[in-house]
């Protein structure tokens, strides 16, 4: 039953985005400012049918950033990114590029100022994604960065990685850092979406001028610790670190 409820509920969520699309575009086309009230209303659909169809819940816990700053988020699975948006005034997404040609998405993404690059060349994507955000018409708000630079399932570790940093340090900016559980309920692949309470958490900032090693400890620790504390809360058995 729980399966068949997943299936309805990710039918449905797509079928509302076209609609919602179809809906706003040509508000959007006019004036940026509709993308945004576009992806909060859907994102804030997202989560009410979760919760109504499925049984996921969802929170966001500690002070929302209103400011242009750097969020730094653990990332589980696209409901993480659905909690993000629906919160953050104006946010924007350092995103795979190949999500410029995804229909719908791609063209949203561009109108809130996401900035796409190609993850498979390093030297590359962090030179785009310095020119990307440093952009004298890139639109102001708070740009999500995921550390580890993709979806890393519940239990799993990747190392972060140092385009983080770079943003940080040439923006001069404060970088917030971001927990999550959502990979319990909500996994990377599949069907089935598991009922409980999938929780995104905004934690201390870090302030701008710390080294690199410095900033990069206190994100990992920082974001890890947290995600552990929240997947434990969700009864996930957690690993003790090393």
């Amino acid at each position: 039953m729980q399966y068949l409820r997943s299936l309805f509920f990710i039918f449905q969520m797509y079928l509302v985005m076209l609609i919602m699309a179809i809906g706003f575009t040509p508000f959007v086309i006019v004036n940026r400012r509709y993308a945004y009230s576009a992806v909060h209303t859907y994102c804030r659909w997202v989560r009410w049918t979760a919760r109504l169809i499925v049984g996921l819940r969802s929170e966001v816990r500690g002070p929302v950033p209103e400011t242009e700053v750097i969020v730094a988020s653990k990332h589980q699975s696209f409901f993480d990114i659905i909690l993000l948006v629906s919160v953050l005034p104006r946010p924007k997404f350092i995103m795979k590029s190949s999500l410029r040609f995804a229909p719908i998405v791609g063209y949203y993404a561009d109108r809130i100022g996401c900035v796409p690059v190609n993850r498979g060349k390093r030297a590359e994507a962090i030179r785009k994604m310095v020119a990307g955000v440093t952009a004298g018409d890139a639109p102001a708000g708070q740009l999500v960065i995921f550390p580890q630079g993709t979806r890393v399932a519940p239990g799993a570790h990747l190392p972060y990685k140092i385009g983080t940093y770079v943003i940080y340090s040439e923006t001069v900016q404060a970088c917030v850092p971001a927990a999550t559980n959502v990979g319990v309920f909500w996994p990377r692949h599949g069907i089935l979406r598991r009922p409980g309470l999938a929780v995104v958490e905004f934690l201390p900032p870090i302030t701008p001028g710390a080294s690199r090693e410095d900033f990069m400890a206190q994100l990992e620790s920082s974001v890890e610790a947290n995600s552990d504390r929240l997947m434990a809360e969700a009864g996930f058995p957690v690993a003790t670190r090393g």
